[in-house]
């Protein structure tokens, strides 16, 4: 006998609002819970130290999470400097000490060194895995091993803030995917030869999801009481506050076929619809969000990734 999933389908994206001081998996799950939904991921964990926009998908809105994943940041950081941390943050232990003697014509300079393409070593306190252990787990027992450096690319990183009278500054970055600001931060000390580590950091956006679309848990378990309180289904006020599942698509190129394509697309058969760009493509048929095909050998258009309801 097949295994019922345990909670309703959802489908669509959620802007969390995480709050400082739990993991982004801690987040996902409770949002989770929140909504009773039988699936969902998140888009690019975020430290606990970290607050700020957390994607959530839904459903079958997790097909497309790549996409999230492989977009572009923004963050406020704010650093201390004088310190050097083990993990380049302010949840570390304090391994150097020295003396800050910076202006602000130098911040500015060495700020704006990092701009454009660079190669960046991703920090031992990183998720991301080696022989299939998170770094960080090698990281908490003393190991070092080996990391793959990775391209990344600084749009933009400006210095809104140097007080000086407690040592910190405050900036914000505009980054590739992949890009690590504790890494930023400590390179900036080392640039400017007394050490740094981030105290504050907020992500603000993910691609072209605005800040203000965020919601906190609190204000979805609002939701969920008031739903409760009136005797209604906790999808009636939570249900709409989800975007789109195609919004996180917005750069893709799009194609429009019709419903028999439609159909064909859903059950994985190749359908010609004319020229055809390189690369992922957003489908609509018949007026409604299909999914992501891409070109084949042949200039035909095939399915990379369906919906569930294309192949009903």
């Amino acid at each position: 006998m097949a295994r019922r999933s345990k909670g309703r389908p959802v489908d669509g994206i959620l802007l969390l609002h995480k709050p400082e001081g739990i993991s982004s998996n801690k987040a996902l799950q409770r949002a989770k819970g929140i909504y009773f939904a039988q699936k969902a991921g998140h888009t690019g964990a975020l430290d606990p130290l970290a607050t700020g926009m957390l994607p959530i998908c839904f459903g079958e809105a997790t097909k497309f999470s790549q996409f999230l994943l492989d977009t572009d940041k923004t963050y406020v950081v704010r650093a201390k400097l004088g310190e050097r941390t083990t993990t380049s943050d302010s949840d570390g232990e304090v391994v150097e000490t020295r003396p800050v003697a910076v202006t602000q014509e130098m911040l500015e300079e060495q700020v704006a060194s990092f701009l454009g393409e660079s190669d960046q070593y991703p920090s031992m306190y990183s998720a991301l895995k080696y022989e299939g252990k998170p770094l960080y787990f090698y990281a908490r027992q003393g190991i070092e091993v080996p990391r793959k450096c990775r391209k990344i690319n600084v749009f933009s990183l400006t210095l809104d803030e140097y007080d000086a009278e407690n040592e910190e500054i405050q900036m914000t970055a505009h980054v590739s995917k992949g890009t690590y600001i504790r890494t930023i931060v400590d390179d900036l000390g080392e640039k400017l030869g007394c050490g740094a580590h981030v105290i504050m950091l907020h992500r603000s956006k993910v691609g072209h999801y605005p800040s203000d679309k965020m919601l906190s848990l609190e204000q979805l378990e609002e939701k969920l009481n008031q739903a409760k309180a009136e005797d209604l289904p906790a999808s009636t006020y939570l249900d709409e506050l989800l975007l789109p599942m195609d919004t996180a698509l917005v750069d893709l190129p799009c194609i429009e076929i019709d419903e028999a394509q439609g159909i064909a697309f859903g059950h994985g058969q190749t359908v010609s619809c004319g020229e055809l760009p390189d690369g992922p493509i957003k489908v609509v048929a018949n007026g409604q969000f299909a999914g992501v095909g891409e070109r084949n050998d042949q200039g035909l258009l095939k399915a990379k990734r369906a919906l569930s309801s294309q192949q009903d």
